[in-house]
């Protein structure tokens, strides 16, 4: 392979900054370069990054995904971001009944703009002063003004108003079309129907130099930063995949994969919900993520097989376990935290904005409740540079869009719905810290 030489600099500095570092060496000949080969990629392997990781499973290439032939030397066919709106605030609600009523505000303003720029003679003004930009009636967007200009027209259906993880634990209403959203990518055919999401679950992981690596299951459509938050786009790796209509249901883990676990364990019994699983389970392992980080970063993962069948079968238990907790989190017991009210408060379940004391021993729910004997343990289980907790309390709260007026309450009809949702959640974590902490701890061998 070629050698380079580099001086790594910190990620994320401006040019002026950069410049201000070099600078002070006085002359080049002073940088403390490194040297740093060049793998078949030609990818700079510098410090932090390591080879073996390219030996590994991955679990998707472009090739695979673009279908140029057989997939082979791949775990999954297909992968897909999740879905990017481009108008949050009018394409999620907590509320279903206000989502649908925000949607059909816009998609009939839309309309009118299309029947404004079909009945106008000066096809050559610019699309930009065109359209009339009222905030409160849409949120327009580069593609949607695109969409005006060939004259595609809105169509608001029940049936698109789905089912959606908008942040880690935080499930929300959207309502997902090809039109009203900037890009669904290939999610009308991973969870294309309301039925699917009752079979079909997805491994979500995402990629970027900002955060640390995570991963979340999911059996919902996903918004783009659904598991780390913004500046950690997920890429998603579905069991199934379909028809956009529902049918055709095909399994997405190769053939090809199924038979390098099968060849190395010497075990015919193992399925493809198997290896889905110790996908799962493997991705949680502390060292995996320690030792390959950097890796990480710069690539989707690649899985090295476990040593020993008895491994496999410990990682692909314990991802099950996972996957089932962290997407039926709803059905989850409760942890049994203490609820103190506020003496001369009125009851009052409403939340307007939950705050975590600075010890993280409690919750201020509202003026009239204190959620006290949070386990410290609950905070380990983190997605991004936040507990699954934290993602709660920031998500779960009264937001008013600032152009639009939208209000986005989470507040239902169960007005305990927040405080078993918070408990529920301390569950999943303390669950999944302990599950973690039970991985094969032997299998760092062939890290």
């Amino acid at each position: 392979a070629a050698e380079v030489w580099l001086y790594s600099i910190d990620d994320y500095l401006k040019a002026r900054d950069k410049q201000e570092r070099l600078s002070q060496f006085n002359n080049y000949t002073n940088v403390p370069m490194k040297q740093a080969a060049l793998d078949a990629r030609y990818t700079w392997l510098t410090e932090g990054l390591h080879a073996e990781f390219e030996t590994f499973l991955p679990l998707g290439t472009k090739k695979a995904k673009a279908g140029k032939g057989e997939a082979v030397d791949v775990l999954f066919k297909s992968y897909s971001r999740g879905v990017v709106t481009g108008r949050d605030a009018w394409a999620y609600n907590f509320n279903r009944n206000v989502l649908i009523e925000n949607m059909n505000r816009m998609i009939r303003h839309y309309n009118a703009e299309v029947d404004r720029w079909k009945r106008q003679e000066n096809y050559d003004v610019n699309i930009n002063d065109f359209v009339i930009s009222d905030n409160r009636k849409i949120s327009w967007s580069g593609d949607l003004k695109q969409a005006l200009k060939k004259e595609k027209t809105g169509y608001f259906t029940i049936d698109k108003v789905r089912q959606s993880l908008y942040r880690p634990f935080t499930k929300s209403n959207l309502y997902f079309d090809r039109l009203m959203n900037s890009s669904v990518y290939l999610f009308p055919s991973i969870f294309p129907t309301s039925e699917t999401e009752t079979e079909n679950r997805a491994i979500c992981v995402n990629r970027t130099r900002e955060k640390p690596f995570t991963c979340l299951m999911v059996d919902c459509i996903p918004e783009l930063v659904a598991i780390g938050g913004f500046g950690s786009p997920g890429q998603c790796f579905p069991f199934y995949t379909y028809d956009e209509d529902g049918s055709n249901r095909r399994e997405n883990i190769t053939d090809w994969a199924l038979a390098q676990f099968r060849r190395q364990y010497q075990d015919e019994s193992i399925s493809k919900w198997d290896i889905f699983h110790y996908v799962y389970g493997l991705l949680h392992h502390p060292q995996y993520r320690e030792r390959y980080q950097a890796n990480l970063k710069r690539d989707l993962p690649h899985i090295p097989l476990a040593p020993q069948s008895s491994d496999f079968r410990a990682f692909a238990t314990a991802g099950a376990r996972l996957a089932d907790i962290h997407v039926d989190y709803e059905q989850m017991p409760a942890y049994p935290l203490t609820m103190v009210e506020t003496p001369g408060q009125l009851p009052n379940w409403r939340v307007e904005k939950m705050r975590l004391s600075k010890d993280k021993q409690s919750v201020r729910y509202n003026d009239f409740l204190t959620l006290e004997g949070i386990p410290a343990k609950a905070f380990d289980y983190r997605l991004g540079n936040r507990s699954a907790l934290e993602w709660v309390l920031d998500q779960y709260r009264v937001k008013v869009d600032k152009r639009s007026g939208i209000v986005n309450d989470p507040n239902r009809e169960n007005d305990q719905y927040i405080i078993d949702l918070l408990r529920k959640v301390i569950s999943v974590s303390v669950e999944t810290v302990e599950i973690v902490e039970g991985l094969p701890g032997r299998f760092t061998h062939c890290l």
